[in-house]
């Protein structure tokens, strides 16, 4: 489990970075984009990983990778702005059942009663977070938006997964891949920003964006290892992470950022630390 919770503090820091970018009008667009150059490095002067066989399935995977990772942090944006951030956040934590599901049938995983049962608290625990305060109002025709970011979200946890269970392969092979082809795609993004959207370039944001890019291959790396170590249990690493994230972020928004949550956000938070306790007695 210590790698799950190492994961979870990496992703709430991203979160942490993400939110004080915006407070301090650093162009977050930029900075998510300049994080993977970072991660692809430090992949390389950590691991010194070899370069690996590039089959018709390692290929596919590492490809969808490169493309959903920088690309679904702009949809997560046009989301957040498009139909607000209470049907944007539901869709990435529900997100949850794409990998779950997969978990029992992709991966061969025998569900006990106890393990389902803290399934079913997490997905309780998750709709019982969601700020649903801050609901807002937004035309119905937006909703392709959270829906690619559900579907997206889903996608991308069962191909780090594949990844993580490739045994020929070591991951750290393999992320190198993903995160340079990450980073080609998000050049082009920022050629466009430069070039078409006359946007100003400003070292800031690429400091900004090493930080992030840090906090990221922290957050990839443990998720991985964590799938590794409990390989026979993906399901568990898949509730776990989502519902820790979302325990780790609360206890920092109202600590740090002073935000509010409501007597039905606690009782999501109770409800979602029972169901970590559940499945991780199985």
């Amino acid at each position: 489990m210590i790698y799950i919770f190492l994961s979870i503090c990496c992703s709430v820091f991203v979160s942490v970075l993400l939110k004080l970018a915006k407070r301090y009008e650093i162009d977050t667009r930029q900075a998510i984009m300049w994080n993977y150059p970072t991660a692809a490095v430090l992949t390389w002067l950590i691991f010194d990983p070899s370069w690996p066989p590039l089959n018709k399935n390692l290929v596919s995977i590492y490809t969808s990778l490169g493309l959903l990772l920088p690309s679904l942090f702009l949809v997560l944006a046009l989301s957040v702005r498009y139909t607000g951030i209470v049907r944007t956040d539901l869709a990435q934590r529900l997100s949850l059942f794409i990998p779950v599901l997969a978990a029992f049938i992709l991966f061969g995983e025998t569900g006990s009663t106890i393990k389902i049962v803290g399934i079913i608290i997490a997905f309780i625990a998750i709709i019982c977070s969601v700020p649903w305060q801050n609901n807002d109002r937004s035309p119905s025709s937006n909703w392709i938006y959270p829906v690619t970011v559900f579907v997206g979200m889903g996608i991308i946890d069962i191909l780090f997964k594949q990844i993580a269970k490739t045994e020929d392969v070591p991951f750290t092979s393999s992320l190198i891949v993903v995160f340079i082809l990450a980073f080609i795609i998000s050049t082009l993004f920022l050629l466009y920003l430069y070039f078409v959207k006359k946007l100003k370039f400003a070292s800031i944001n690429v400091l900004c964006g090493g930080i992030l890019g840090i906090a990221n291959f922290g957050n990839i790396v443990f998720y991985l290892k964590a799938h590794q170590t409990l390989s026979s249990q993906p399901s568990l690493v898949f509730s776990a992470m989502n519902i820790g994230v979302i325990v780790l972020g609360s206890l920092v928004g109202v600590t740090i950022f002073k935000e509010s949550l409501t007597k039905l956000n606690y009782a999501g938070i109770a409800l979602a630390l029972i169901a970590i306790v559940l499945m991780s007695a199985t």
